[in-house]
């Protein structure tokens, strides 16, 4: 049996809502292990003079706990 956790994480960009999300589960994966999914729960930009000034993301991201990843559980077809 998987166990998996699910936390969010809000990032950002300068560039586009894309790059947002790269930057967010790119960081994430420095400290979270075993990272099945992620998905975006909400966006927004801030604007400045009229223009966009950032991209905002609140991303959901995915993990299987890690002492189920170390013991081996059998894999259950659960969609994580």
């Amino acid at each position: 049996m998987s166990i998996a956790k699910v936390t969010e994480v809000i990032s950002s960009s300068s560039k586009s809502f894309d790059d947002a999300v790269e930057n967010g589960v790119k960081r994430a994966s420095k400290t979270l292990k075993g990272i099945t999914s992620a998905w975006v729960a909400d966006q927004k930009v801030t604007v400045k003079d009229g223009k966009i000034d950032e991209y905002r993301v609140v991303l959901k991201i995915t993990f299987v706990l890690e002492d189920y990843i170390a013991k081996g559980a059998p894999k259950t077809g659960a969609p994580f």
